[in-house]
């Protein structure tokens, strides 16, 4: 039996849904999956939708309401620019069933296309949880975190061990840490989890949670950027970068969203049509952005360092656009 968990609020369903139906889609041979959804206020509309989804496959959708998260965190949090609902993944011993011993959380921006067997069969050697490596973060971040020297991961894929999780009581640590933090971290859920977990992560092989780095930065610049911290051998980049299993849709260039010219959009595009949201328009707004963002990709192509920087230095700003646009959403 296979469970899988995503989190969303009402107005990401439709990019959940897709890569629900990609699990479905390229996992037939798994004879039990089961997909939990914690959601921020579903609609009884798009519940229905997804009970059509189970049904069409023959599989479970379990959505579970999330009525309050300040139910769980009693201290004031900002989780600057994403959407508040990226927390509940820091609640799994409260949130599921107790029966529930393992689970793959996936990002609702994620697509599979490729058999998960292999992944959820992985010995994670008595840590608590899998991961794919995040060479990109900025040093000073992860310093901040105590995290000189130790891989940071990427939080868009971790397979967790739920009894090692209870056993070594995460959740509670990891809610302390943040409340210590004053509830205010860059990146909330995924420098939580990093600071907390740090030493009890199996690094998971990117092919597992693939994204755009891996074509826009040759492997010695990512070996560069990791500093003193473990990395990937070249062997396990590039059997990754050759097949890859999930692609994660970071950034801003997203599949959705009118003009883009993502690398792997078209698997997004298939399995969006297999969904009840297959008449989602797309996301208007955004070919200004595509077209500047395809120029400094090409003249950036030669110098990945100085890219880095220069990505690196915007980060911030996008990250103050974001937390406006979601301000102007509610």
């Amino acid at each position: 039996m296979m469970n899988i968990l995503y989190t969303t609020d009402n107005g990401f369903v439709g990019k959940v849904a897709t890569g629900v139906c990609s699990v479905f889609e390229n996992n037939k041979e798994i004879s039990d999956i089961t997909v939990y959804i914690i959601g921020l206020n579903i609609s009884q509309e798009n519940k229905r939708k997804f009970e059509q989804l189970a049904q069409t496959y023959h599989r479970q959708i379990r959505v579970i309401d999330l009525e309050d998260l300040h139910q769980y965190f009693n201290f004031e949090f900002d989780t600057l620019g994403w959407a508040p609902v990226i927390l509940a993944r820091l609640l799994l011993d409260k949130l599921l069933p107790e029966t529930v011993d393992k689970i793959l959380y996936l990002d609702g921006d994620t697509v599979n296309i490729g058999s998960l067997s292999e992944l959820w069969n992985i010995d994670l050697q008595g840590n608590v949880l899998g991961a794919c490596i995040e060479a990109t973060v900025d040093p000073e971040r992860k310093a901040s975190l105590g995290m000189a020297g130790v891989p940071y991961i990427n939080s868009g894929v971790l397979l967790f061990d739920l009894n090692q999780w209870r056993k070594e009581n995460c959740g509670e640590q990891i809610i302390t840490y943040y409340r210590e933090k004053g509830g205010n971290l860059f990146a909330a859920d995924q420098d939580v989890i990093n600071a907390v977990l740090k030493d009890r992560i199996y690094y998971l092989p990117p092919c597992y949670n693939f994204y755009n780095i891996y074509w826009t930065y040759p492997y010695r610049t990512l070996k560069k950027l990791m500093g003193n911290a473990w990395y990937y051998s070249k062997e396990t980049f590039d059997a990754s970068v050759k097949n890859p299993i999930i692609i994660h849709f970071l950034g801003e260039e997203r599949p959705w969203r009118k003009g883009n010219k993502h690398k792997f959009r078209k698997y997004y595009q298939e399995y969006q049509q297999m969904t009840p949201w297959k008449d989602e328009p797309e996301e208007e707004g955004w070919r200004v952005y595509f077209l500047c963002w395809n120029i400094f990709n090409f003249l950036m192509r030669p110098f990945p360092m100085l890219r880095y920087k220069i990505i690196n230095g915007l980060i911030p700003l996008f990250m103050k656009w974001r937390k406006k646009q979601l301000k102007g959403k509610k």
